[in-house]
């Protein structure tokens, strides 16, 4: 375990900050290939894709140690726990959402629109009523593989397996979560760094999509998570950006290799693991996230 710099307190931080003075932030792992879709498990430990690697990796509280966990694991991107605490994952070699079982065995859940494969299932959250929302930007189109779709896609999975196309209208729909009430969806529009909010009617409809916040500063958005208190972490350039449930940047934790996605572990649900770069990243924070009981199972 590396212990990197201190976090700073910048110009734009606010006594709301969740960051305390002083706080650290400490890199766990290093030597992946492309990690992303952190997600912690208790009794596990926690989860990374390596989408470059093919391979999820299982990185352990206790020892630190790192080892594969799904080999191959057909470019996995996103991940989460679904009600019966299987794992949700994105598999972008096989442009499809998929489900791995207690056994392993691994069961496709959707893999194309109206006949027409997706373009690369990205990021994925699994809200209370056990439906499954998800991206479908282009970034990640296999080679040699041609686009099927004339758009880019958000994407609701019922209980029952339907599939609901609930936003074709961003240019590259990437990170995506939950305010915690599950009232508001927010997607970020990831090259050009804008977060969008919609209300959600009826656990099935989107409504009033609006520009939630855009990230002022070159590069792209990736992955996002909230907190308890409704805060937004977006990773995107320089660093995981902190937003307000009201649209105001908080702070930013700084980081020296651009972050792809973020999630909360422990025990107590204060600590932000980070994938970035080449590495595994974590900090400790004053506020706590949001841990569905799924992930406990």
């Amino acid at each position: 375990m590396k212990l990197l710099a201190l976090i700073a307190l910048t110009s734009f931080a606010f006594s709301q900050s969740p960051i305390a003075p002083g706080a650290q932030l400490e890199k766990l792992a290093t030597g992946f290939r492309q990690p992303e879709g952190p997600v912690w498990k208790d009794g596990l430990g926690l989860l990374l894709s390596d989408i470059a690697g093919n391979t999820i990796y299982l990185w352990s509280p206790s020892d630190g140690s790192t080892k594969p966990f799904l080999q191959p694991s057909d470019s996995s991107n996103g991940l989460t726990f679904d009600h019966e605490g299987r794992l949700i994952l994105t598999q972008m070699a096989k442009r499809r959402v998929s489900r791995r079982g207690a056994d392993g065995t691994i069961t496709p859940l959707v893999s194309n629109y109206n006949g027409k494969r997706f373009n690369s299932p990205n990021d994925v959250v699994v809200r209370s009523d056990s439906s499954i929302f998800f991206t479908d930007p282009d970034f990640n189109i296999p080679f040699g593989q041609s686009t099927e779709l004339h758009f880019q896609g958000v994407y609701r999975v019922s209980p029952a397996g339907g599939l609901k196309l609930l936003d074709s209208t961003l240019d590259k729909p990437n990170g995506i979560c939950f305010s915690p009430d599950e009232t508001k969806l927010y997607v970020n529009d990831s090259h050009k760094c804008i977060i969008y909010a919609w209300d959600v009617i009826d656990d099935s409809t989107l409504a009033n999509k609006r520009v939630f916040y855009t990230i002022p500063a070159a590069g792209y958005a990736d992955g996002m998570k909230t907190d308890s208190l409704g805060n937004i972490f977006c990773t995107g350039p320089t660093g995981v950006w902190i937003v307000s449930p009201s649209g105001v940047l908080l702070d930013k934790v700084s980081m020296s290799e651009t972050p792809s996605n973020c999630n909360w572990g422990d025990a107590d649900k204060r600590t932000l693991y980070i994938t970035a770069g080449s590495s595994l990243y974590r900090i400790r924070l004053l506020t706590t996230g949001i841990i569905s009981p799924h992930s406990r199972k």
